[in-house]
């Protein structure tokens, strides 16, 4: 029976929420009638299964058509960040996001599941049964508080905090914000209390939160705000949390994940596996993975499928850019400037040459090796001419590809990855990285794990790193070793999601992406006769690209509206979202808004 409520659970087909009514106060509507909802544990289980299928709470991806979807792999375009490179440039990230009336985040849909995890915390408690049970859901409950949350938080910065349901006389629902940093405090309790109470993996997957994930989602808030609230500090920016430097949510970061890897019970997939970083990427189930700590299952027979093949196969309106190619080590470990194993990148096949592995298994390369249809057809040339899936680079992401057929609607079972062991383990290495603690016990334990999975990449070395000029330095104010453990967190986590909010909490914009112009491949490699032969229109899609005096596709160069000089980031205002101005007419009390607005 247990198994068979959670393939319904994938499918979207056990519970349905209203969406009526006045807002946060209301009870939700349930498949089940709420008399009836809390007498047991299974009771708890079925209504907190409810969570499981929210899209504001865990992505649900099934888009078909141009929107050139892929998973998480699209998610770092999506957001516009200075790695994966979107078809039209970033509006928020040049400086031209509105002042919103209505909606922006805000609206009464955007805080409906709130209202239905708090309607489970004033209801639970009149089940009866295992106490060991009962406290699991309760656990599961917290753990997509924090997830909602954790949303707000990057949005918003300040939100008012409700722990609580409320009724339609409650004040508290004209109250103002809560400092974003007491926020974090209260979800450091409640992940607290998600830990103590969710099981441990126990090597069957049974598709609900586990224990080892509710401590990544811990450390990866505790990150998120302790660096936020340091470089925003350092920096003296609008958005700086005033008399916080945001250490204790450092040290917490460090003391989760040192807890998560004592437990024992996740690795990484595919140690010295040819090929096994990509490998990870492209599987449909990972019910035996030690590594993936939470996903999401799709399944044709219980009609819930995506469409990522028909993307993955082509561009997906995206690319990665010159910068985040340049990122990659040589496979010796040290930087391609100055080392004589890089072999330059006037071609794909000269840009992996001696490469860390993870670039050649990142982007499609032209060597016979990276299949693009099954079951041996492989890939020759970027899809500059393929409409809607263009690839606008030259450097086309192969991670994430799992080679199919049927490229027409949703077909693929691909599974969607939400949570795996290697963040926890870039967490460890930067925490302790910020508080001035890493030896190079804690490196072979955190990046040189991630390192050795891989076929033919040296370790890294804190003497090495300690050695290298500061000069090549991408945060020169910064020690070598916090800048090469952002690198490789960059490299690890490419094309996942993670950068927009890493460049945020980093208060990185200056650095990375105002007056950043995105580069793609050197285009004269696809120019001439080419062998084989590329398909019609080919030779019609490059000669409409646009390449700068270092022969690098310019992706934006014909869009009028990007300014010659670069991104024009408002670094005094965009870091966080704006308030709807309706919200505040009818709550004065969120006044003021987001600085700059």
């Amino acid at each position: 029976m247990k198994n068979k409520i959670i393939f319904a659970l994938f499918a979207g087909l056990l519970l349905t929420t209203s969406c009526n009514d006045d807002f946060l106060e209301r009870s939700p509507e349930n498949e089940i009638s709420d008399g009836a909802v809390w007498k047991t544990p299974s009771d708890l289980q079925l209504y907190v299964n409810n969570f499981y299928n929210r899209t504001g709470l865990l992505l649900r991806d099934e888009a078909v058509g141009a929107g050139c979807n892929m998973g998480i792999y699209t998610l770092d375009r999506d957001n516009g960040s200075d790695t994966e490179i979107p078809q039209i440039f970033s509006s928020r990230m040049n400086g031209q996001a509105s002042l919103p009336s209505t909606g922006g985040g805000w609206a009464q849909s955007d805080w409906e599941a709130l209202r239905d995890i708090n309607y489970f915390f004033a209801n639970y408690h009149k089940a009866t049964g295992d106490p060991a049970e009962i406290n699991r859901y309760v656990g599961e409950a917290l753990f997509f508080r924090a997830i909602f949350y954790y949303d707000k938080l990057c949005r918003f910065g300040d939100v008012p905090w409700y722990d609580h349901l409320l009724n339609p006389d409650d004040e508290d629902l004209f109250k103002g914000r809560d400092p974003r940093n007491v926020v974090v405090d209260n979800l450091m309790a409640d992940l607290d209390l998600a830990v103590s109470y969710i099981p441990s993996r126990d090597g069957k997957w049974d598709g609900r939160v586990n224990k080892e994930t509710a401590m990544l989602l811990q450390a990866r808030i505790a990150l998120f705000e302790g660096t936020w609230e340091k470089y925003h500090a350092k920096k003296n920016t609008a958005f700086k949390v005033t008399g916080s430097d945001g250490s204790k949510f450092i040290q917490k970061a460090a003391a989760v994940t040192d807890a998560l890897m004592a437990l024992g019970t996740c690795d990484l997939d595919n140690k010295g596996v040819e090929n096994g970083y990509q490998k990870l990427f492209n599987l449909t189930s990972y019910a035996s993975s030690k590594e993936v700590m939470f996903w999401r299952q799709y399944s044709i027979s219980l009609g819930l499928v995506n469409g990522w093949q028909d993307f993955s196969t082509y561009g997906a309106k995206t690319g990665l850019s010159k910068r985040m190619v340049d990122t990659y080590l040589c496979a010796d470990g040290k930087p391609i400037a100055g080392n004589s194993l890089y072999k330059g990148d006037a071609t794909l096949l000269d840009i992996v040459a001696n490469r860390d592995p993870r670039l050649n298994q990142t982007i499609y390369v032209n060597d016979d090796k990276h299949i693009q249809f099954p079951p041996n057809q492989m890939f020759n040339y970027p899809a500059f001419d393929n409409g809607d899936r263009v690839c606008i680079t030259g450097y086309q992401i192969y991670k994430g590809h799992l080679p199919g057929t049927m490229l027409s609607g949703a077909n693929s079972e691909q599974a969607m990855i939400y949570f795996r062991y290697a963040e926890a383990l870039l967490i460890n290495a930067e925490a302790k990285a910020e508080l001035g603690s890493i030896t190079q016990t804690d490196i072979d334990n955190t990046i040189n794990q991630l390192r050795r999975r891989l076929v033919g990449m040296a370790d890294m070395k804190l003497s090495d790193v300690e050695a290298l000029p500061a000069s090549g330095n991408v945060f020169p104010d910064l020690s070598n070793i916090i800048n090469e453990i952002r690198r490789e967190r960059t490299v690890e986590l490419a094309v996942e999601g993670f950068r927009v909010d890493d460049i945020f909490r980093w208060a990185a914009v200056d650095v990375l992406i105002k007056g950043y112009v995105p580069q793609g491949a050197k285009l004269a490699q696809w120019q001439g006769t080419l062998n084989p032969a590329p398909g019609t229109g080919f030779a019609a899609a490059i000669a409409g690209l646009v390449a700068d005096a270092n022969g690098y596709i310019l992706p934006y160069a014909k869009q009028s509206n990007f300014p010659a000089e670069g991104y024009n980031f408002n670094l005094d205002r965009d870091y966080l979202r704006p308030l709807p101005t309706e919200e505040l007419r009818l709550n004065p009390a969120l006044e003021p808004n987001n600085p700059g607005w």
